[in-house]
């Protein structure tokens, strides 16, 4: 999946409002946006958590891409967003790691599942490298790192 430049925001230089914005939509407040000629449409939740994330990044002075995604991927759209190969995801799917559909021939991959299955990994490795720094720290590797004599 990649994304086109025609989407993207860069930050400007300028623009000191978007911090003020940022505090009015993380406000508990009910919030519309309004036209120059008097419409008001409310803002959903959803929306509004666009808004806030795109406003973070455009504070901290990081460009933002929207691209859509559809709620339910083919095999490939999935490896895509997973970053692995389609025969990688298949086992992973034919393993029970991630919930799938097959209405006919091909499989299908509800969005949510992949993005929870994401979060879990990422959960998983940085408790695995906790456990290793915490290890290397009991073990005192990274005070005996100058301790290596010369092999040439």
């Amino acid at each position: 999946m990649t994304a086109t430049t025609e989407h993207t925001v860069f930050p400007a230089d300028t623009d000191r409002g978007l911090a003020a914005l940022l505090v009015t939509l993380q406000t508990a407040a009910p919030l519309a946006i309004e036209t120059t000629d008097g419409q008001s449409f409310p803002l959903s939740p959803e929306l509004r958590d666009v808004l806030i994330h795109a406003a973070h990044a455009l504070v901290e002075g990081q460009a933002v891409t929207l691209e859509p995604q559809r709620v339910v991927l083919s095999t490939q759209e999935a490896a895509d967003l997973l970053g692995v190969s389609r025969p990688t995801l298949v086992k992973l799917l034919e393993a029970g790691e991630i919930p799938y559909a097959q209405p006919g021939r091909h499989r299908r991959v509800q969005l949510t599942d992949l993005l929870a299955y994401q979060q879990q990994i990422r959960h998983q490795r940085r408790g695995t490298l906790d456990t290793m720094n915490a290890e290397a720290g009991d073990d005192d590797i990274y005070g005996r790192l100058g301790e290596f004599g010369e092999t040439r």
